[in-house]
């Protein structure tokens, strides 16, 4: 491609945080990076921003209270195009999949520009689950020029779907550079830092996917709710999202609970602290997913498809969706019993991920 100019587009913290380290890297190989922020989600977006030391050179401000997620494409083909006309880039670079990342990739696609997909090739292979990514990051594969698949698996599935071979690239993934970078400059040792009630041993619970809204939610809070109770010298530590139908089951069911902490939204960083001192976690996010075997912590997760099968094949994660009885089995064989797991090498990159996109971008071909 030997592109020197690439448009960068992100509008949640994931997007930022695994694109952070190609834009980081971009100027050592010669090209000049240009970040569109498309504002998805305000606050956490910003603070990633900080936290890496970059800032958006093109600002979409599409972030409205409760707005839809066809009001976020709405916006997106509305205040994108201006963008690409202004920057004139040689090629437009999304990740992962969220409705941002698919709605940039189209506006692309139609303007005649080549369309760089990070984090290409994940697939559970049912549009409801997860619940709107995996209709998005399909919907990318379909106009994508150059594929940038983390693992051979992900490479080897857009390889069926009919996706040229010589477009597809295997790079690992960006969050395994992301997160040696900040280890490296950030401070993860106290999770008395993020909350003087924690204590250890305590397990790291996150949840909040929409497809469990409703009697999902219900079930993995009871499974928590008995796992606690069970083990009252554990502690269950939940940094709950603001969603009211995350919050409202969650209160409702763990809020009495002596050892079971409810937090307010975290920080990345403090995320990764509180990670890397957990016993194990307990979750439904795609990113701890890959994050956990960065810090040797097996995941227990509340999903029954997922599109991340390195970690289960390989022992350190389970998928054991919303059912109360298999939540409450997989916590109690990980505290009681745990097996010795192997965490190296890391399945989904070796911190490098982002030199290696480059290199393929910059390289005529």
């Amino acid at each position: 491609m030997n592109a020197k100019r690439l448009l960068f587009v992100a509008g949640t913290r994931p997007e930022i945080i695994k694109l952070a380290p190609v834009i980081l890297r971009a100027p050592a190989f010669g090209v000049t990076p240009i970040l569109c922020l498309t504002g998805q989600h305000r606050h956490m977006a910003d603070q990633a921003l900080g936290m890496f030391g970059l800032s958006a050179d093109h600002d979409l401000a599409i972030m409205t209270p409760q707005q839809t997620l066809p009001q976020i494409m709405e916006r997106v083909f509305a205040r994108f195009p201006a963008v690409l006309s202004s920057v004139a880039p040689d090629a437009v670079v999304v990740q992962g999949d969220t409705t941002t990342a698919a709605a940039a990739a189209m506006c692309s696609f139609q303007s005649g520009i080549p369309v760089v997909h990070v984090e290409a090739g994940l697939r559970t292979h049912d549009l409801t689950a997860p619940f709107p990514e995996e209709w998005n990051r399909r919907a990318i594969s379909t106009c994508a020029s150059v594929h940038l698949a983390p693992t051979i698996k992900a490479a080897e599935q857009l390889r069926l779907e009919g996706v040229t071979a010589s477009s597809i690239f295997v790079t690992g993934n960006t969050v395994v550079d992301a997160l040696r970078l900040l280890s490296d400059r950030e401070d993860l040792a106290d999770p008395g830092r993020v909350d003087e009630r924690i204590h250890a041993p305590f397990v790291l619970v996150t949840a909040h996917r929409r497809e469990s809204f409703g009697g999902g939610f219900e079930s993995l809070c009871g499974a928590i709710r008995d796992s606690a109770e069970r083990y009252p010298e554990l502690q269950f530590v939940y940094p709950v999202h603001l969603n009211p139908n995350v919050r409202g089951p969650v209160t409702a069911i763990l809020g009495g609970v002596s050892n079971v902490l409810l937090l307010e939204p975290v920080s990345y960083l403090d995320l990764l602290t509180l990670l890397s001192h957990a016993a194990f976690v307990v979750t439904d996010s795609g990113g701890i997913q890959e994050e956990a075997p960065s810090f040797a912590k097996y995941c227990i997760v509340l999903r029954s498809v997922t599109e991340r099968m390195e970690s289960v094949e390989l022992g350190m994660s389970e998928l054991v969706g919303t059912d109360r009885r298999k939540i409450v089995e997989a916590i109690d064989s990980a505290w009681r019993s745990p097996r010795p797991w192997n965490f190296a090498p890391n399945p989904y990159g070796d911190g490098h991920s982002a030199d290696h996109i480059l290199q393929i971008l910059t390289t005529a071909r």
